[in-house]
């Protein structure tokens, strides 16, 4: 199956698909009981290179099928990409599930407003002085949202210094501590 899956980051898809049965892992020979197991292949026109997908289905389903729900993951994982360099998703340095999940949620919440932005400048038409404008990318609006309504931060001598400071004490305090716990640790075990 010859098929343009749609434009990327990096312009038009043009895949040659392929579809071939196989059975799971773990089935026995009955494909009535087991589901239904394939292999996806997907070769780039021009550079020949090959992509595999094992898909499993309780269904049978057709590679048409099969290939829009592969195209729909590249989408969302492209979404994941944007949000992770816009919206600070995989920046978190965090130590249990709560803090985790909060953080997750609030990158989401910020990538899920630029998008919408995002969507309400492509739909607009933009135009400023007279030219027609390209839509907004995630890039420009995070610094529109930067310059317009964040505040600029404090670069001044006597706040840098302050700052300085504080992470000092609270890296001594830290350090203090893991010494002390260390001392404890080591009268324990000897």
């Amino acid at each position: 199956m010859r098929r343009r899956t749609g434009n990327g980051t990096k312009g038009d898809r043009h895949y040659d698909w392929a579809l071939i049965h196989v059975l799971a892992d773990d089935a026995p020979v009955d494909r009535d009981k087991a589901g239904h197991a394939f292999l996806v292949v997907r070769r780039h026109r021009y550079t020949r290179q090959l992509s595999f997908y094992r898909c499993h289905s309780t269904t049978p389903v057709s590679l048409a099928v099969l290939v829009n729900i592969i195209c729909t993951r590249w989408k969302i994982e492209e979404d994941f990409q944007g949000a992770k360099g816009l919206a600070g998703l995989d920046q978190g340095q965090v130590t249990c599930w709560t803090s985790w999940m909060r953080w997750s949620l609030i990158s989401l919440f910020a990538a899920a407003v630029l998008a919408v932005t995002h969507a309400a400048t492509r739909t607009a038409n933009a135009t400023e002085h007279g030219l027609h404008l390209a839509p907004a990318s995630g890039r420009e609006l995070l610094a529109i949202l930067r310059i317009t309504a964040l505040p600029t931060p404090r670069r001044d001598l006597e706040h840098a210094l302050h700052w300085s400071a504080w992470r000092r004490h609270h890296r001594h305090q830290a350090t203090e501590a893991h010494r002390r716990w260390n001392n404890i640790t080591a009268a324990a075990t000897t």
